[in-house]
């Protein structure tokens, strides 16, 4: 395709197509990609970048890996898709194996909100958040988003009123400090009679300030959630399959959730897909009570393209030495974002697993930043005061400290906020 041609495609683009987190009226920058290979991203003008975000988490295993592909091209000569209401297939079957065979023994099965109500409690219909969380952007789940900093705010008039407790202080490294769960622990107390469930993301805080809490915070919220009947959701769309240097982030505090929610790196970053397991409790129960079935049927539910790609990235992941990858990338994450935390305008640098940030002292000038980073080289996406990377599990050892190097130099500028 000419430079011509991609101009007048990039003006489509500007003109017609809202891309997230951005403006119809005044957008980000976009560079167009044509292939992606590895950790690189090729762009329209022949430029190769490397990839420092694993587009959102989830292209652990690189781009165009042969394996996935090798999966998708079997299936979609066999079916791409099949209703999954009254129907079945072994992609599902084979995938919901392996998800139960790496979860602990008591989940397995499917859904949450209505388990309160199939016990005849149906006062049980508020859940409670932590500040500085994140869990989507559909209707139910901006409710649990963080209400004054977080991306949802306009809605807070439309939207169910859900608790807030404050979020996590104690970082993940330092030693214990047993009054960061006193506003929690309170909160579920008082509100036990009208709360269904706990709502967090474990140990890492994502795309709701990429913090790192201590792994006894989450083990005290097990524990009072247990206490006063309360499930416990954890929210491991973005932190699992390795990310934080254990297969699922609940790992560091030894806690099991009553429902686990997975999605991101499942398909290895292929297909959009998602999993949520329950213990057999809860399924049992919404069985139980109501309709006295599972009330939810998305018409792409159980995708046999999208199921095939995730038992092959699953099988693909266990057999790779994912741990040690993300054990050799935590290292050299630590080693070459270091200079930055001497920097004036660096509030803090942390690493936790597969995950660097530099967080500023004040928001970055996003068009800016991001032009920065192509001109270097790099894809590197930074929000509010946050720089941070989370490459995919395959980047050598040269590529990486040249991401981390091209961070560092980034954020070492005084222009660009």
């Amino acid at each position: 395709m000419s430079e011509e041609q991609w101009q007048e495609h990039l003006r489509f683009d500007s003109d017609h197509l809202w891309h997230p987190y951005t403006s119809m009226t005044a957008p980000t920058p976009v560079w167009p990609v044509v292939s992606a290979e590895g950790v690189r991203l090729k762009l329209a003008d022949g430029r190769q970048l490397i990839d420092g975000m694993a587009s959102w988490w989830s292209v652990i295993h690189g781009y165009n890996h042969p394996v996935l592909n090798d999966a998708m091209h079997d299936q979609i000569e066999r079916m791409a898709h099949v209703m999954f209401g009254g129907l079945t297939h072994e992609p599902a079957i084979e995938l919901g194996r392996q998800l139960v065979s790496l979860t602990p023994p008591v989940l397995g099965e499917g859904f949450s909100l209505r388990f309160r109500f199939g016990r005849c409690r149906a006062g049980k219909h508020r859940l409670l958040a932590l500040g500085g969380g994140y869990h989507g952007d559909t209707f139910g789940a901006m409710s649990v988003c963080d209400p004054v900093n977080g991306m949802h705010h306009i809605f807070s008039g439309s939207l169910p009123a859900q608790l807030f407790a404050p979020a996590p202080t104690c970082r993940f490294q330092d030693e214990w400090e047993p009054g960061d769960v006193e506003v929690i622990e309170r909160l579920i107390e008082d509100h036990s009679e009208e709360l269904a469930a706990v709502i967090l993301d474990p140990i890492v805080q994502g795309a709701g300030g990429m913090r790192f809490y201590h792994p006894q915070y989450l083990s005290r919220v097990r524990e009072l959630c247990d206490q006063f009947d309360v499930l416990l959701i954890a929210d491991e769309i973005a932190t699992g399959f390795g990310r934080t240097g254990r297969l699922f982030a609940c790992e560091h505090a030894d806690v099991v959730p009553d429902v686990l929610c997975l999605g991101k790196a499942l398909t290895g970053g292929t297909l959009t897909l998602a999993a949520t397991l329950t213990t057999a409790e809860v399924a049992e129960t919404i069985s139980r009570g109501g309709a006295g079935c599972f009330m939810h049927g998305p018409t792409f539910m159980g995708n046999p393209l999208a199921c095939r790609v995730a038992a092959t990235s699953i099988g693909l992941l266990l057999t790779s030495g994912w741990k040690a990858k993300v054990e050799r990338i935590e290292r050299e994450l630590r080693l070459g974002l270091a200079p930055a935390a001497d920097m004036e305008a660096v509030a803090d640098v942390r690493v936790l697993g597969a995950i660097g940030v530099v967080e500023m002292h004040e928001p970055v000038d996003m068009d800016e930043i991001m032009s920065r980073f192509v001109d270097a080289g790099f894809w590197v996406r930074p929000f509010g005061k946050l720089v941070y990377v989370m490459p995919p599990y395959v980047i050598g050892k040269e590529d990486l400290a040249a991401l981390t190097a091209a961070v560092v130099q980034v954020v070492s500028a005084r222009n660009f906020r």
